[in-house]
């Protein structure tokens, strides 16, 4: 039986994180490492359940650690553990699979973005009530962006002032959502752009600093400097 937060919540967050965070260095799962003595994945799940408009959260882990994860999260939240795959697409089909009956608004959030704070959910969470059927939150580039060549050589820069870093949570109608992954073909990066291979329109919301990826050890560094005190 899954888990529910809020039985008059709208809204189930999917969080795939199953992944192995090479790049973090050597260890565990990425979303088992720890950010000032914490998993990050507990760090993230602790701020989905502080989203009011959340019922449910499934949570994709490694398949060795499903046990364990469940262990972790039980005093954090109600949340649903499943065994993730070996791509991110996979783990997020097996979350969303997971999900039961009543939420018709889901959001897939990166356990990586572990600092993302509530009122993000929110605001994803909200495009999505109003009739948007994808909505990312981004940040405008604020570095000078170039195209180069395989050989490294600069062949223009490019205009970022239409350009946007996208972050988590993603938030879909459920059935687009659905849709795009029984349709997916392909790795991508993020589910936003299996949408987007759909036709369907992606609407941007404003993202937050502190929803930054965790993906190498200067982010975990950066990451500890901003953690409440």
């Amino acid at each position: 039986m899954t888990a529910q937060l809020n039985p008059r919540g709208d809204v189930a967050v999917l969080v795939p994180a199953a992944g192995a965070g090479v790049r973090l260095g050597p260890g565990g799962p990425k979303a088992l490492r720890l950010l000032g003595g914490e998993p990050l994945l507990v760090h993230a799940v602790r701020r989905v359940a502080a989203a009011p408009s959340v019922r449910t959260i499934v949570v994709a882990a490694p398949p060795s650690e499903v046990a364990a994860v469940r262990h972790l999260l039980a005093s954090v939240a109600a949340v649903t553990v499943v065994a993730g795959g070996a791509e991110r697409q996979e783990s997020v089909a097996l979350a969303l699979a997971a999900v039961p009956a009543g939420p018709e608004i889901i959001l897939v959030h990166d356990a990586a973005r572990a600092l993302a704070p509530p009122e993000l959910f929110e605001s994803v969470a909200a495009a999505v009530r109003a009739g948007r059927p994808a909505v990312i939150p981004v940040l405008p580039v604020v570095d000078t962006v170039k195209e180069v060549d395989a050989g490294g050589v600069v062949l223009g820069t490019v205009d970022r002032s239409a350009l946007r870093a996208v972050q988590t949570p993603q938030g879909f109608q459920r059935a687009v959502l659905a849709a795009a992954h029984a349709g997916a073909a392909g790795a991508l990066t993020d589910d936003a752009g299996l949408v987007e291979k759909q036709g369907i329109p992606v609407t941007c919301v404003d993202g937050h600093e502190h929803a930054l990826k965790i993906t190498r050890p200067f982010d975990l560094a950066v990451a500890t400097l901003l953690l409440p005190s």
